[in-house]
């Protein structure tokens, strides 16, 4: 059995968050991981589009967010 502590779920929460600065989409299964993950989008204010499903979570970023690459 793998137990993570605290801080590799917040290691993998912000590269989790750059990616989706950068334009690309990620996938959480467990629903503490998703509230993390939910908790940080909302603190860095991206724009994302949720697909939830039985098995897990999509965040799918939406063109404009902070940091992500643009032609602006």
């Amino acid at each position: 059995m793998i137990i993570m502590t605290v801080l590799d779920r917040r290691k993998m929460r912000d590269e989790k968050i750059a990616r989706l600065k950068t334009g690309q989409t990620v996938y959480a299964e467990s629903q503490e991981f998703i509230r993390i993950i939910k908790r940080g989008i909302e603190k860095e204010e991206l724009q994302v589009s949720l697909e939830e499903t039985d098995a897990g979570c999509w965040f799918i970023p939406v063109q404009g967010n902070k940091g992500e690459n643009s032609k602006e």
